[in-house]
């Protein structure tokens, strides 16, 4: 028995015959048969040419989600087995820790599915009608494949309103702490499913945070310290002295200082650390997490190499960039000697800003705009001199293009130049479907930073 069959428009972009996997209303001509919301449908072009096989949905704005190129009778449970297979081939080969994102939506051919595996607990979201009538076929598979302790939902985003859909959050199957440990690059790190952000961690960033390993040492010698033949007899070879000629006991002597802001739990900081970093400033606004990060840290026993700090992260880049420039008008004679100075003024070695969406809508993205230059602005004139700004975006709508010419306009309002080291894209459990830039979300640059004038 065949599905349905939606007609496509003549006068429409040849989208999906170029890979992309949605069809919107505006490219639906009629509805040939009876079809349920969610139910599958073949979707065929102006002449009648079979396409593509979706789930249909005529409440959304995007009307059809793509699941085969392939006529496909049923979204039943081995189909979700032999799709949630390919999911797990394809993190075997290129991701080596277990925690990580098994089902990236789209890009893993199951619109509308996010499953995170965290510990032997996996979190989803399921963000559609089509997956979400689909539910009890769908654990079937999940226990079926990958055998979890138990199964956690977090579907309570506000998108589903847009698929007639209430927000959804609890127990799907077996047991679910709702704290857990997981493993990323060699470090433990605490989740918390239940009240985390999103599912509870942003794996996205995981290669990215790796990348920052060849910024974490190689400082010592702007201290003054150097290194020396050991004469102790110990045979050690060399040994670190200070400019007084006394030895520096100091192990991470060699390590950056480094200012993560919007740390979240601290993954950042907790990286910095494990590469080498001499002292950590780790920043979110708010509390809760910091108290996350400060047991991430102690758990990885770096306390000793940590402070954190509670604030917006605005307003402390301002506070430190003010801090300076009442010093630097002071050394100048230029103000007042008699008034307190500003409580600020700290610079880093390594400035690393990962900051939430600013723009979540298309009309938001002049105003995002405005927030990654202040953002990036601040954030440059407290790099000590040829150090390192570390920045992203998450946000969709701020496209790659834009984000670099905003980052561009700061380093010209701050007097930097600015040398790219690296350009990077979420990591390869977030894979991307060529020709679908909805995927295309992460954007994540490596600058280093030099000044016009001294």
């Amino acid at each position: 028995m065949s599905n349905p069959k939606l007609w496509l428009l003549k006068a429409r972009k040849k989208r999906l015959e170029q890979g992309h996997p949605w069809v919107y209303a505006t490219e639906a001509d009629r509805l040939e048969g009876e079809a349920q919301p969610g139910d599958l449908v073949d979707v065929v072009n102006h002449q009648g040419r079979y396409l593509a096989t979706g789930y249909w949905n005529p409440n959304s704005q995007i009307r059809v989600r793509i699941v085969s190129y392939e006529p496909i009778a049923a979204m039943d449970a081995e189909f979700f087995r032999s799709r949630l297979r390919q999911c797990a081939e394809h993190r075997r080969r290129f991701v080596k820790d277990a925690d990580c994102r098994l089902v990236y939506g789209e890009a893993d051919f199951l619109p509308g599915l996010v499953v995170d595996r965290f510990n032997d607990v996996l979190v989803l979201q399921i963000l559609t009608l089509g997956m979400d009538v689909r539910r009890t076929e769908l654990l079937e598979a999940l226990v079926d494949v990958f055998a979890p302790r138990g199964i956690y939902e977090r579907s309570d985003v506000s998108v589903r309103t847009l698929e007639g859909l209430e927000e959804r959050k609890g127990v799907l199957y077996g047991d679910c702490p709702p704290i857990l440990e997981i493993e990323e690059n060699g470090l433990k790190l605490e989740v918390d499913i239940v009240e985390g952000q999103k599912t509870g961690y942003f794996f996205d960033q995981r290669e990215n945070r790796a990348a920052i390993a060849p910024l974490m040492t190689g400082w010592g010698t702007r201290s003054g310290i150097r290194l020396v033949p050991d004469d102790s007899g110990q045979e050690h070879g060399f040994i670190p002295v200070n400019a007084n000629g006394k030895t520096v006991t100091f192990p991470y002597w060699d390590g950056a200082t480094v200012l993560e802001c919007f740390a979240h739990t601290g993954s950042f900081t907790l990286h910095a650390c494990k590469y080498g970093a001499k002292k950590v400033t780790c920043l979110d606004v708010s509390e809760h997490a910091i108290e996350t990060a400060k047991r991430n840290v102690e758990r990885n026993g770096f306390s000793d190499r940590v402070e954190f700090v509670v604030a917006d992260a605005f307003d402390y880049l301002r506070t430190q960039v003010k801090g300076i420039d009442e010093r630097k008008q002071r050394s100048q004679g230029g103000s007042d000697t008699s008034k307190k100075l500003e409580s600020g003024g700290r610079t880093w070695d390594v400035v690393i800003l990962d900051p939430p969406a600013f723009a979540k809508t298309k009309g938001a993205v002049a105003g995002a705009c405005r927030g990654y230059k202040d953002i990036n602005l601040q954030g440059l004139k407290l790099v000590n001199e040829g150090g390192y700004l570390v920045t992203a975006s998450c946000s969709y709508h701020m496209k790659p293009e834009l984000f670099l010419e905003t980052i561009h306009e700061a380093a010209v309002d701050a007097g930097k130049l600015l040398r790219l080291v690296e350009w990077r894209a979420a990591g390869k459990d977030h894979p991307q479907l060529l020709g679908v830039s909805e995927g295309h979300y992460l954007k994540f640059a490596i600058f280093e930073v030099r000044s016009k004038q001294s």
